[in-house]
């Protein structure tokens, strides 16, 4: 079992899965495999990774993927420790793939990952209440603060509120990755 993965680059890689030679596994979320994924690759997203199943054959190399690498490094003692031998890591991930020239599988009636919806909906209304203080009243600048708390509760504890209220939104519940 090791500590570290060993990055590959995207055209190693392809070479490797072309060959049989290899399983790529893609430990991003649901919401974001649904929206793009890499054609054949496994899905085991880190939230549920111990329960997954990784069909892996006996001889093949692992290389471990999300979006940009990032989160397969930091959580590489966890991924090597599901592979007999050495492991491996999609240098750049999905986004290095993509730059590569690479196909992908895009569904773009998937809806947008949750994070993003955080993001774009938080931003807004920061925006809004900024200007909605400057041009009406000074008291609206309560509502960026309560944006801006929120995000840093979600930050030091891991929850998010805004993100629990937008999986059951319509658009998030009608698709299952």
């Amino acid at each position: 079992m090791t500590a570290i993965l060993t990055p590959l680059n995207p055209a190693d890689v392809q070479a490797r899965l072309k060959s049989g030679r290899a399983r790529l596994v893609d430990i991003r979320e649901p919401d974001e495999f649904a929206r793009e994924h890499i054609p054949g690759v496994a899905h085991a997203p880190l939230s549920a990774f111990e329960d997954a199943h990784l069909s892996i054959k006996a001889g093949q190399d692992v290389i471990f993927m999300c979006r940009s690498g990032m989160r397969t490094q930091t959580n590489c003692g966890r991924l090597a420790a599901r592979v007999d031998g050495e492991a491996f890591v999609l240098d750049g991930g999905l986004q290095g793939w993509k730059d590569a020239g690479l196909p992908t599988s895009v569904d773009k009636k998937a809806p947008l990952e949750l994070m993003r919806q955080v993001q774009i909906i938080a931003g807004s209304l920061v925006v809004v209440g900024a200007l909605l203080a400057w041009l009406v009243h000074p008291a609206w600048i309560a509502l960026s603060a309560f944006v801006g708390a929120g995000l840093f509760l979600a930050g030091a504890t891991g929850v998010c509120g805004m993100a629990r209220m937008l999986m059951l939104a319509p658009w998030n519940r009608t698709r299952a990755a």
